[in-house]
């Protein structure tokens, strides 16, 4: 069985903190060190962590480049911790994509971008190739949001999965923004459908609450799912990381 276990790190101006339905209103933060934070999930046994740049995402113009403390965040949790990165917004161009690939990151999530401009994406799977890229897909009522969520468009979920599995992309990132950081449960069939009816192997992210969450994830994970972003539940203490991958190894490795 392979399931991965996506601890997030979402950065606002240098510090690590959590959103509540994506609302920047609603923001509790958690540390001002992201990388004493990378550390503890990795000393955890985390293979893979979840940065998000949420400046960069509610930016219009994403403004990648530009120094800003949450890049100098990541970069300095890329120097930190030998574990893969995935990493996304405000990535809005191929010279964006290009620029984080190069410090490091293993995987850049593109968002808006998928929506705004699909031929960067197209173009990004071409140059990079697609277990690099993958397509953020994030959900208010089954429409595709943006722009750090800030914009609901009429492009149907499903519409947009398909069209980005037609791109070359091989993965997705399937958020519930009503759920997202509200510790609701997540909706494990609505992610397996996602999956099913793109084509896209898809993580699924918003809701998390404990160890029942992953339960019911892994075990629609034969039809496309192949991991979870946990965020809140991780920095409430609702359950631990070292727990929840326990648990995972022994579901992978049962007694004879």
């Amino acid at each position: 069985m392979s399931f991965t276990v996506f601890p997030a790190i979402d950065l606002r101006q240098g510090r690590c903190v959590r959103l509540r339905q994506g609302d920047p209103q609603a923001m509790t933060v958690y540390s001002d060190d992201p990388v004493a934070v990378a550390r503890e999930w990795v000393a955890q046994g985390a293979s893979w962590l979840h940065v998000v740049n949420l400046d960069g995402a509610f930016n219009p113009q994403g403004v990648l480049q530009a120094p800003s403390p949450n890049l100098q965040a990541l970069i300095a949790i890329r120097e930190a911790v030998p574990v893969s990165i995935q990493f996304g917004g405000g990535v809005r161009s191929l010279e964006d994509v290009a620029w984080v690939l190069d410090v490091g990151v293993d995987r850049v999530v593109l968002g808006t971008v998928a929506l705004t401009r699909p031929d960067v994406v197209r173009e990004a799977v071409r140059q990079f190739g697609p277990e690099r890229v993958v397509v953020g897909l994030d959900a208010r009522e089954g429409r595709v949001a943006s722009h750090g969520w800030q914009e609901v468009s009429d492009v149907r979920v499903v519409a947009l999965g398909r069209a980005m599995y037609r791109a070359g992309v091989r993965h997705a990132l399937y958020t519930d923004i009503a759920r997202d950081g509200m510790l609701s449960g997540v909706d494990a069939e609505a992610t397996a459908r996602v999956a099913e009816e793109t084509g896209l192997s898809v993580i699924a992210s918003g809701g998390v609450a404990g160890l029942e969450d992953v339960q019911a994830l892994v075990a629609v994970a034969h039809r496309g799912v192949e991991g979870v972003v946990i965020g809140q539940a991780l920095y409430t203490g609702r359950v631990s990381l070292r727990e929840i991958l326990r648990w995972l190894d022994r579901a992978a490795n049962p007694p004879a």
